[in-house]
């Protein structure tokens, strides 16, 4: 008997060529596929100081019009040395026809989102639609990521947050690197 998990009969891509081809619909964030990973820096008011963090990103798809994303991040020191988990997360972008996307995105903390905005080539812009918790989940009203490719392995990443009272504001910045 084989081993199910050796071969799947509908793998994931995180690219263009090869099997499974991408959907037509996918067409605004083609850039987008594969492995990213990089270095950034957060602040928020409700935190003591800033911080520096590495980043991880992956965007696949299985032919259908749907892309799988996944990010992992850890706290890094200042020679970019690990220092601890961060945040991780995981979902599905559903591009429409005219480059609109829906994103459901979901954090082991409790934190669910439902997000929509544009994909246009260059640029992936999202907001919160809607943020469901779970009872001991922190309070988190919108969130708001961009996602701009600045050259064919450059991506810049930018996330906004409300979060325990405080307005939508600047939280995460990274540039990721495509990786070979």
């Amino acid at each position: 008997m084989s081993d199910p998990a050796a071969t799947h009969p509908y793998p994931d891509s995180e690219g263009t060529r090869g099997a499974p081809a991408p959907h037509e619909q996918l067409a605004p964030v083609l850039g987008l596929l594969g492995t990213w990973h990089g270095r950034g820096t957060g602040e928020y008011p409700t935190l003591d100081q800033g911080f520096s963090y590495a980043q991880e990103v992956t965007f696949s798809h299985d032919g259908r019009p749907f892309l799988r994303y996944e990010s992992r991040a850890w706290i890094v020191d200042g020679d970019g040395a690990p220092l601890r988990p961060s945040a991780r997360e995981s979902g599905w972008w559903r591009l429409q026809p005219d480059g609109r996307v829906e994103a459901l995105v979901t954090q082991p903390t409790g934190i669910a989102e439902i997000m929509v905005g544009r994909a246009d080539g260059r640029t992936v812009d999202l907001t919160s639609h809607e943020v469901a918790l779970t009872p001991t989940a922190k309070q988190v009203d919108a969130t708001r990521r961009r996602y701009t490719l600045t050259d064919d392995d450059t991506l810049d990443f930018a996330h906004e947050l409300a979060a325990v009272g405080q307005p939508l504001q600047h939280h995460l910045a990274a540039r990721l690197r495509r990786k070979a």
